[in-house]
């Protein structure tokens, strides 16, 4: 343990000299095996930053497999504005020989490795790291004793941290108590015994420089720290979504089944159905009643539901439909993130079938877009695609709670009288539905249908009839896109390389700005992938490259799917594309070296 105490991370600023040791921010991999509970200690680590006024961002990996294996959890803790879960680790925490070996590379120079010393042997000529030998496991028996083993040693392993960062100990015990106590009183008490024999354990020089991390600026609102789709739940229910289908699957079930506990609370209903198939087709079948209706899955699942899509275009029926994706193609890679379902979003179905498709940027952004797309939805008449994907899904942020006497709207059904001139499918304005039931002044009532339809939904196979449907629906998508506001450059507005996300690419891309130093890098984020919103062909024209940066292959031509779809809109051939498909988040050095290879430094 000769080696120095870790500095700051990289991205810190310079601390107080009176406050030494303290961290502006701090990046922790906690490694282990996914039995072994590493979720658990990131999961408090960030609920506990979300009350003490600090910016969270983490990252975990967890195995395909029932049996389980080998998982991370990384925790990026700071004061200020974290965008990204972290390129390198500060402090690396392995549980096993194997967590040690494959994970070391992730710490930085002067990092910190503090290793199970029952399960690890380290290589200690590795002077680039200081390595702190704990038994997290026999200590861990020790404090809680009979049959419960070793199954408290990642509440070890926190009261540790909690000790070594100067961490808010008892917003923490206050956390854990709230999370355990609605188990029962054994688990409480031996979580808080392997907590607090964790907390005791002296582990010499490491903690001699009160590495404590810097309260961020408190701005008096309240803040809240939780994933995407706990989030996206919370937009949904915002909006007035008060029913819903759906079919589990990784790593849309979450939503699925708090949608199915919180609806009830609210007169609703939320149906897990035998199948996608049946899914979407109770969420269509709601819709027609008159409530709008959420339905959702994954990449193999959206794929089942595009035939009952094509449905609810034609009957042009309000839809959400929220698609978490992960790697594919088949069940590919179920707890990993990709990008790769968004030409499936637009144009995955037969005939033509418009529809919009927005992503949420960040875990925030999760409840601001499904409140976004339940508007679009009723406003438009149309099933709405929501593209979350799997680190939005599961990562937690921490950030100030959304005023719900903003956004909140009671759902209304309108069963007044329709006058003599209604009709649902106007050839010359938006389609609104009267539920079932409502009364027609003139006694004609309309009809839904899949077949090619006339202004009151009778079948129609007339040529023009159909060349003026078609129309109509697909008009529907330039009017909105009309609407929308030009997107914002945050960075250089003008110069080198314009930088164009969608996605959680928002934060490693926002970062790789923030980082660029004197070189004129712009950052241009997409929330409304179709249609795309006005303006931007103005913005292009300012840089000397675009690079489009999508978790998705770059495909036999050489282009991401959204580079594809931006190629084809602009025509522009500055637009390039930085894809990959590893199934991990972008590294702001990833970024920095595709910006390097179209457009080399001086």
């Amino acid at each position: 343990m000769s080696s120095p105490p870790p500095a700051a991370h990289p991205d810190a600023l310079t601390p107080d000299p009176a406050a030494q040791g303290s961290l502006q921010d701090v990046v922790i991999r906690l490694a282990g095996n996914s039995q072994d509970g590493i979720q658990s200690i990131g999961g408090f680590l960030a609920r506990l930053a979300g009350r003490s006024a600090q910016d969270v961002m983490t990252y975990m990996t967890i195995p395909s497999t029932i049996s389980g294996g080998a998982s991370i959890f990384q925790v990026h803790l700071g004061s200020g504005e974290v965008l990204s879960p972290g390129d390198e680790a500060d402090f690396l925490i392995a549980f096993y020989q194997h967590s040690l070996d494959n994970h070391i590379a992730s710490l930085r120079d002067g990092g910190v490795c503090i290793y199970d010393s029952d399960h690890c042997e380290p290589d200690t000529s590795d002077k680039r790291v200081t390595y702190v030998g704990v038994p997290f496991t026999s200590a861990t028996v020790e404090a809680i004793g009979g049959s419960a083993r070793d199954k408290g040693k990642n509440m070890f392993v926190l009261g540790q941290l909690v000790r070594v960062f100067h961490l808010d100990k008892q917003k923490l015990v206050e956390i854990i108590e709230r999370t355990f106590g609605r188990k029962s009183e054994d688990i409480l008490r031996n979580a808080m015994l392997a907590f607090d024999a964790g907390y005791a354990y002296e582990i010499g020089d490491v903690a001699s420089g009160q590495f404590s991390i810097q309260s961020g600026d408190d701005d008096g609102h309240d803040r809240i720290a939780t994933d995407g789709n706990q989030m996206m739940v919370s937009g949904l229910l915002a909006a007035g979504v008060r029913y819903g289908s759906g079919y589990p699957i990784t790593p849309w079930s979450t939503i699925m089944e708090t949608l199915r506990v919180e609806l009830p609370k609210y007169g609703g209903l939320f149906v897990q159905a035998e199948d996608e198939l049946a899914a979407v087709s109770m969420a269509i079948g709601m819709g027609y009643s008159g409530h709008l209706a959420v339905t959702g899955s994954s990449g193999p699942g959206l794929s089942l539901k595009m035939e009952a899509l094509g449905y609810a275009t034609m009957a042009e029926i309000p839809l959400i439909v929220i698609n978490v994706q992960r790697g594919g193609p088949s069940t590919g890679l179920p707890t990993s993130v990709e990008q790769s379902d968004l030409m499936q979003a637009i144009y995955g179905s037969h005939g033509d079938t418009p529809r919009a498709v927005l992503a949420p940027q960040d875990v925030e952004d999760c409840f601001y877009i499904a409140v976004e797309a339940c508007r679009i939805a009723k406003t438009y008449s149309m099933p709405v695609i929501i593209l979350s994907d799997q680190a939005l899904a599961t990562r937690i942020e921490a950030f100030r709670e959304p005023d719900l006497d903003e956004w909140v709207e009671e759902p209304d059904l309108d069963l007044s009288e329709r006058p003599d001139d209604y009709v649902p499918y106007p050839a010359n304005g938006l389609t609104q539905h009267a539920p079932p039931g409502t009364k027609m002044a003139g006694g004609k009532y309309p009809v839904m249908s899949g077949l090619e339809h006339d202004e009151w939904g009778h079948p129609s196979s007339n040529p023009e009839q159909h060349a003026m449907m078609n129309a109509r629906r697909r008009d529907k998508l330039v009017i909105l896109a009309d609407e929308l506001a030009t997107p914002e450059v945050h960075g250089a507005q003008e110069g080198e390389v314009l930088l164009i996300g969608w996605g959680s690419t928002y934060g490693p891309l926002r970062e790789t700005v923030n980082r660029a130093g004197d070189r004129a890098i712009g950052h241009l984020h997409l929330r409304h992938i179709h249609p795309l919103p006005p303006g931007m062909e103005d913005i292009f024209a300012k840089y000397k490259k675009i690079l489009v940066v999508e978790m998705n292959d770059r495909g036999v031509y050489g282009h991401g799917q959204l580079a594809t779809l931006l190629r084809s809109r602009y025509c522009d051939p500055k637009i390039t594309s930085l894809a990959k498909t590893d199934g991990l988040t972008f590294k702001i050095r990833e970024v920095l070296a595709g910006i390097e290879s179209i457009s080399p430094s001086a």
